[in-house]
């Protein structure tokens, strides 16, 4: 009887610790889940919205919004993007019901990716 009165908040008390760390782990794993990654075609932008549609051949059709803090590379801004460009990459999260563009990029490039042909 003396062993269980020791034994069960022993147990207690190490169960509480070893779920700290993964509770302190949460937030940024929950914001990491919260960013995707679309690819796809432009089907249409509104410039006055500061939004674009991109249909993706996995997930569908998305309206994307752009702020003054998303980057655009090998795009020249929202005004670079128009209906009917391919192989548009959009990194966005989701905020307040909407996702919101954190990159914007023409994939593909080409360029040096470390490769050594010499």
């Amino acid at each position: 009887m003396r062993t269980t009165r020791f034994i069960v908040p022993l147990a207690l008390v190490c169960a509480t610790v070893a779920a700290v760390p993964a509770a302190a782990a949460s937030p940024a794993a929950a914001q990491a889940a919260a960013l995707r990654e679309y690819e796809g075609t432009v089907v249409s932008v509104d410039r006055d919205a500061r939004t674009f549609r991109l249909r993706d051949t996995e997930r569908g059709t998305v309206r994307i919004k752009v702020t003054r803090n998303t980057r655009f590379e090998r795009i020249d801004g929202l005004s670079g993007l128009s209906a009917g460009m391919t192989n548009i990459e959009s990194v966005v999260r989701r905020s307040d019901g909407r996702w919101i563009a954190l990159e914007v990029e023409r994939s593909g490039g080409g360029g040096e990716h470390g490769g050594d042909d010499d």
